[in-house]
């Protein structure tokens, strides 16, 4: 059966392509949930709609996320924390720490935006990436220091 998707799906393709799927699938899936269209001459008409809307949308989340980037680029955090002898701390930097000193700066940020693999556990610098758009990715240097 033949779909025309609405947006992008992983291992399928991206919006307004036209793909083919089993019935099943189609039927009880992705139609139901509106990840699709059925494949008809009027749904190709209305997915170029959708398509001009959706680049007008992704286009002023791009420029809105730039802005935001710029802000981000040069900020730097400090935290002070407890640290061992060789350096390492006794609890751990998280991304939600992280967000919450940028709130106080006055800089919003979801703390799932923010890219840190795993906490920070150690002293130093730490070059941190967040995730404003898939093209967007400013990063914020945050600095961990013994504290006295």
């Amino acid at each position: 059966m033949q779909v025309i998707l609405r947006q992008r799906l992983e291992n399928l393709g991206d919006p307004g392509d036209l793909v083919d799927v089993k019935p099943g699938y189609a039927r009880n899936y992705l139609i139901p949930r509106g990840f699709a269209y059925e494949a008809t001459a009027g749904n190709v008409k209305r997915i170029e709609t959708e398509r001009a809307s959706l680049a007008k949308r992704e286009a002023a989340t791009l420029t809105e996320a730039r802005q935001r980037a710029a802000s981000i680029e040069g900020v730097s955090l400090t935290f002070n924390a407890r640290a061992g002898q060789e350096g390492k701390l006794f609890g751990s930097i998280t991304a939600g720490d992280i967000a919450d000193k940028l709130a106080e700066q006055g800089i919003q940020i979801d703390r799932r935006q923010i890219e840190l693999d795993e906490p920070i556990k150690a002293l130093g610098v730490t070059s941190v990436p967040v995730r404003l758009h898939t093209d967007v990715r400013p990063e914020l240097k945050v600095w961990v220091i013994a504290e006295d």
